[in-house]
This record gives C-alpha cells, structure tokens and sequence, in this order.
C-alpha cells in the first residue's frame, strides 16, 4: 500500500517501488540538507513508522520475511556459532605463524607478517553484551544518526549515487530484511542482532549498499571489558571486516569500539 508522505519535512521528488508486498518510497537523489534532515527523519519515524535508509534503489533485493527474524533466538544461535568459531580459529590464536616463514612469492623486504591475534578473551560464550549506560553524557539516537549521516557524506565517496528510502517498518532494525538489501549477510541473523542493538546501544540503521552496512550508536560500550563482549556479538555476525579484512586483532577491534558512534559492517 502506497503511504502518505509526512507534510512537515521537505522532501525532495522521488517515487514508491515494490520490494515484495511492501511499497518503499525513494527520493530521485540525496537531499542536499540531509545531514539537518537525518534527525527530523528519525524522530518523525517514532509517529509515522517511516524509517530513513540510504540505499541504491536499483541494487538487486531479496526481501526477507520477517517471521525468520522473529524465529531467530539470538543468545542460543551465537552460544553454537561461538563453539564453532572457537574450534577453527583455536589454532591460529595458539599458534601463531612465524614471520620467517614467506609465500613463495614474497620479496622479504616488502612482507609485513599479519599481525597475531590472540582472538576474544572467552572460553565458552560469555553471554549477550549488557545495554550501553544511558548517562547525562550521552547522545540521543536522532543526534548520533545525524553524526553518522555527516562521517558517510565526508567518507563514503559512493553515498552520493544513493537515494533517500523512506522504509515503512516498525523499528529501524527490521528496514534491511524489508528492503531486501542484498549482500552475503545472514539477514534473519543480522536483523535479529540489529533489534537487540537497537534495545541495548540505542542503534539505528544508517544505510546499507553495495556489501556495507553502517549503523548509527547512541550507547557504545564505555570501557575494554564492555566492549570486548560486544566486540563478538560484531565477530559473529560473519562481516568480512571484523578482524579479517583487513587483519585486526581482536583486542585492537575492541579497543576501537569503546564511546564509537558508528559501527560499520560489510560482507565480500
């Protein structure tokens, strides 16, 4: 069903499309003023159900019923996926190779060995990340969307050949599996981690094209131990990126995650 666009924002011209069932409403180009929109945006989304993503509207999609997000329980799915995650990464954590060992095609003075990682500091699965402190100090979901809006429009050189989607959806969590964002990603995984960060870290989803996806965070994790529990959550949910491209030890992943804003995934 074709929805009424919200009078209050100025909106650019665009056009509704089919992804399913379901009518997504996207704009001819970016706004100029999306950075100042981005807030208004999502703050009107809590009344109208209308989430912003930004997105190629012609990318391939595969909309994914959300029954198989609903059907997703994500502290038993991680709990195996971790077992089995340990077991083929336990060698490299124990064992790292030697430096002097080269490819066969390696000059000696151009090889830098990757760095060792000792993988995360757990066991057995430590259990899901507690939810971000909400303090005085923090920033409201609106004002770290608009922060992440701004970081893609300064970094992404390709964000500028998007559109603008308006998603209609009951969280911004479940806008990926509407849309049908096509990238190698889980979707009914990556959606159910999506409506557990947005419970616990205040995320919104930002945009999702070509393989990335990025995700704006009001709570990060405040301190190491924090975010090294969450920093597998990020290990889990199969991106490429998180300490694999490019190699990262996983404490230096999680060292980064502490007060970040804007968390990034994408998939090759």
């Amino acid at each position: 069903m074709v929805f009424a666009l919200p009078d209050e924002l100025p909106l650019p011209s665009g056009r509704f499309e089919s992804r399913g069932e379901v009518e997504v409403w996207f704009s001819d180009e970016l706004p100029e003023d999306l950075v100042e929109l981005w807030p208004r945006l999502l703050e009107s989304a809590e009344v109208t159900g209308l989430y912003p993503f930004i997105c190629w509207r012609d990318d391939p999609y595969q909309p994914t019923d959300l029954s198989e997000v609903d059907a997703v329980r994500l502290d038993a799915v991680l709990a195996a996926d971790f077992v089995e995650y340990r077991r083929r990464r336990l060698p490299y954590w124990s064992n790292p190779p030697s430096a002097d060992v080269l490819p066969d095609d390696d000059d000696p003075e151009d090889f830098e060995p990757w760095p060792h990682d000792p993988g995360p500091p757990f066991e057995s699965w430590p259990g899901l990340a507690a939810g971000g402190a909400d303090t005085n100090a923090g920033v409201s979901a609106a004002e770290a969307g608009q922060r992440a809006v701004e970081d893609l429009l300064g970094d992404e050189p390709f964000v500028h050949t998007c559109q603008l989607a308006l998603v209609p959806a009951q969280r911004s969590a479940d806008v990926p599996a509407i849309v049908g964002w096509a990238a190698e990603a889980p979707l009914p995984l990556l959606c159910a981690l999506l409506r557990s960060w947005e419970e616990r870290f205040g995320a919104r989803v930002v945009s999702g094209f070509g393989g990335a996806l990025t995700v704006s965070v009001a709570r990060p994790p405040l301190d190491v131990p924090h975010a090294e529990q969450l920093a597998l959550e990020h290990v889990l949910s199969t991106a490429d990126n998180i300490v694999d491209d490019p190699p990262t030890p996983f404490p230096e992943y999680a060292n980064g995650m502490v007060g970040r804003h804007q968390w990034r995934f994408w998939w090759d």
